[in-house]
């Protein structure tokens, strides 16, 4: 029984259906792409609000992201910042995500998932109360990096917390709703900054993190860190609070202790260990969709869109606008369809729209800087700037669940910190380039 286990561990890489690269992580089913109908049962209040406080956590991720598009003019007025200084308050984002993703595996193994998310909750109001009441540049940039630190740990927690939380036949769906939410927080910024200052819009953003201070203590602690360190006391009454009372979790309960076990006397844990010959191939196409994006210039559109708009001939407002109806409507469609076509088909869509809009765009400034076609190649860029969002919506949530699913529990932790940590760092180079690159 015990080789079997082991064998069973030691195949991380299965297909499904439509050829779809899933881990298996429990004979229960921890697959992917079951397309299965979601039952009543499925979902319970304590569920409901275990997602809500990640949505939360995920809207004000997004606030970070989109805060220094709508307020770049504002803040380097009040405040006298060069573009130099200014692309360094944008990018420092990064810095500090850098930061947080370096430590984030490590930290939620250590501290549990729960625990994390209160501490990180105190840096996130921390950052932007001091963003709001600064006077100066350097608190600024604190704020502003401190906000980055959270979003570095909480972009491999959320979804890491929320697969491990959820049945197989939600899973896709759940995990889904945090890059939805971040989209959300971007759009948020980019049409209330529009009407309120810097300072107030600051202030605006630290309610996802105020919401979250009474819900957080009671969400529950995620069943599959109970059982990695060795609190298999707890794991039954946690699946029950999840499950429903009623709910038969007894076969579930034994299956993620077995499997933790089965780790444990299969494995050692430690850095090292992701680097094993088994996990190279679930590391090298994490990490390389998550770095190859964030060269894609993710970072850029998300800090800069306002700026990018108006170089393209758009009315600002309008182009703002229409990318928040955009967002939430292709993460809607995204939600409903990542458990019905799979991980691999819709990554491979978006990955092929991101592309291709990305050309759009390029060539109606090519356009403009010709004077060819001057009443189209607005109408041109706003096309090809709407695609580019949807698609990096949807591909960035399938690469975060992708990094929950394709990895067991002794290496998710030094898994999530080494991919995180690559796609802060090419976030960062783009970020930091972009202002003078346009100029």
């Amino acid at each position: 029984m015990e080789q079997q286990r082991t064998e069973a561990t030691e195949s991380l890489l299965v297909r499904q259906g439509n050829n779809n690269l899933v881990y298996n992580e429990e004979n229960s089913g921890v697959g992917v792409g079951d397309g299965g109908s979601v039952a009543v049962s499925d979902v319970t209040t304590i569920l409901g609000l275990s997602t809500f406080v990640a949505a939360c956590i995920a809207f004000g991720s997004g606030c970070a992201l989109g805060y220094s598009s709508p307020t770049q003019f504002s803040i380097m007025e009040d405040l006298g910042l060069s573009v130099a200084e200014f692309s360094f308050f944008g990018s420092i984002l990064s810095i500090g995500s850098l930061l947080g993703a370096a430590i984030s595996g490590k930290i939620t193994d250590l501290l549990g998932r729960k625990l994390t998310m209160r501490i990180l909750n105190l840096f996130y109001i921390g950052g932007w109360l001091a963003i709001a009441f600064t006077k100066t540049p350097w608190l600024l940039d604190l704020g502003r990096i401190s906000l980055g630190f959270t979003i570095g740990i909480f972009s491999y927690l959320m979804p890491i917390y929320i697969s491990e939380i959820t049945t197989k036949n939600v899973r896709g769906r759940f995990t889904a709703i945090p890059a939805l939410t971040v989209g959300w927080g971007i759009s948020f910024m980019y049409v209330v900054g529009s009407f309120v200052s810097w300072r107030t819009l600051a202030l605006i953003a630290t309610i996802p993190g105020l919401l979250q201070l009474l819900p957080l203590f009671f969400i529950p602690e995620s069943p599959r860190w109970l059982a990695k360190v060795g609190r298999d006391e707890e794991i039954e009454d946690v699946l029950l609070c999840l499950r429903g009372n009623k709910a038969d979790i007894f076969n579930e309960a034994a299956e993620i202790k077995d499997f933790v076990e089965s780790l444990k006397s299969s494995s050692k844990e430690g850095m090292l260990e992701i680097f094993q010959k088994k996990y190279v191939r679930q590391l090298l196409t994490v990490a390389g969709m998550i770095i190859l994006m964030n060269l894609g210039g993710v970072n850029a559109f998300a800090f800069y869109s306002g700026v990018i708009f108006v170089s393209a001939g758009l009315s600002r407002m309008v182009g703002l606008t229409t990318l928040a109806a955009t967002q939430t409507i292709v993460g809607i469609v995204g939600i409903l369809l990542i458990d019905k076509l799979g991980r691999r088909p819709l990554l491979l869509v978006s990955t092929a729209v991101l592309c291709f809009s990305s050309f759009l765009t390029g060539l109606s400034f090519f356009l403009k800087e010709l004077n060819l076609w001057e009443q189209g190649s607005p109408v041109l860029a706003l096309i090809g700037l709407l695609m580019y969002t949807g698609s990096t919506i949807v591909g960035a949530g399938i690469t975060s669940l992708l990094l929950s699913e394709l990895f067991p529990i002794n290496v998710k932790g030094s898994a999530g910190s080494i991919c995180n940590f690559m796609g802060s760092f090419t976030g960062w180079i783009v970020a930091y380039y972009f202002n003078f690159l346009r100029e």
